[in-house]
């Protein structure tokens, strides 16, 4: 028995012998027994099974993804020189035979030998045993301090220097042909006429401006040998880079390897720079009508093109019998390129 009935069987019987209980004491007694027993739990609300409340899943879009290989010839040569930067690097040499010691030509030249002779008319010529910075007497009281050398004087030109190097060259080989002349020539003159004296002749550098240059060769790497050169091929009457789907689960490395040989051929000795790529392109294609769900998940939404960075190191590309039928090449430098491909 509880506790609670056991209080109101004791207030009902003191009720029966006192009348004078109050009935509204009696009544909280109740409450208070009743708050005592322990509420039955609500009963929890089942979910409504009736309506079907899950989304509809869409399927998520597919692209056809391509290798493109990006093939450059790095610059052979550095750039040409600035107006400015030509007269600069002149003044630094200037300035350089001025602060340097005075150069004793008694060591390398005997007082009074043809040697001696030649190179005091050199000294009479350019007042300085340097032979490429035009005439400049860096010990002159009057003179010695003008180092600077106005923008576009034809002695900052490379041109200029080299010609001045040349002639330096000609005349010394000149000078040793004269003191062993007299021997040679009777040499030579008993030899009979036949024979000819061998003359010795200085190489001069190969000029900046190739004959690729020269006759607009488009095919040649021989060209524009101070910037880079891209390769571009011709296929389906468009200009653009060698490219290639995947195949397989094969990596965009091993794609561009393969897209280099079986469009350009096996005479190119190439490398393909990491395997990141250095950017992509992402195309959609047009929207089409929608049929069935099926259709809809296996259809292809675009295409992503990924451009891998690759150096030719010798050779030449070779279009005959590759796989993708391109018709022609080209190595363009950047603005060049500009106006062969698509812009979309």
């Amino acid at each position: 028995m509880s506790h609670g009935s056991n209080i109101m069987r004791r207030i009902a019987t003191r009720s029966r012998q006192s009348p004078k209980i109050c009935q509204s004491y009696l009544r909280q007694q109740r409450l208070n027994s009743t708050a005592a027993a322990p509420n039955p739990s609500p009963p929890e609300e089942q979910p409504d099974l009736s309506s079907n409340t899950h989304p509809v899943s869409t399927p998520k879009p597919t692209y056809k993804i391509s290798a493109s290989v990006l093939l450059s010839r790095p610059p052979v040569l550095t750039r040409d020189l600035t107006p400015f930067e030509k007269a600069y690097f002149l003044y630094q040499r200037r300035l350089n035979e001025r602060l340097a010691l005075p150069f004793t030509r008694y060591f390398y030249y005997q007082r009074g030998t043809p040697g001696d002779v030649e190179w005091k008319r050199k000294m009479r010529e350019r007042k300085t045993p340097a032979r490429d910075i035009g005439v400049y007497n860096a010990y002159d009281k009057e003179t010695g301090w003008f180092d600077e050398l106005l923008v576009g004087a034809k002695e900052s030109e490379p041109e200029h220097q080299i010609e001045a190097l040349v002639q330096d060259a000609e005349s010394e080989i000149k000078l040793k042909e004269e003191l062993a002349g007299g021997r040679e020539e009777e040499e030579v003159k008993g030899a009979g006429t036949g024979n000819k004296k061998h003359i010795q002749k200085i190489e001069r550098p190969l000029p900046r401006l190739t004959e690729a240059d020269k006759a607009r060769d488009l095919k040649s790497l021989d060209r524009a040998l101070t910037r880079t050169l891209y390769l571009l091929v011709k296929g389906w009457g468009k200009w653009g880079f060698p490219t290639s789907d995947l195949e397989g689960r094969e990596s965009l490395h091993t794609a561009a390897e393969r897209t280099l040989i079986q469009s350009c051929g096996l005479n190119m000795n190439t490398w393909v720079v990491g395997n990141m790529p250095i950017g992509h392109r992402t195309f959609m294609y047009p929207p089409q009508p929608k049929n069935t769900h099926q259709d809809q998940k296996d259809r292809e939404s675009g295409e992503k093109t990924f451009y891998m960075k690759a150096r030719i190191m010798a050779g030449q590309a070779d279009l005959k019998g590759n796989r993708f039928g391109l018709e022609d090449f080209m190595w363009l430098a950047k603005d060049e390129i500009q106006g062969k491909v698509d812009k979309s």
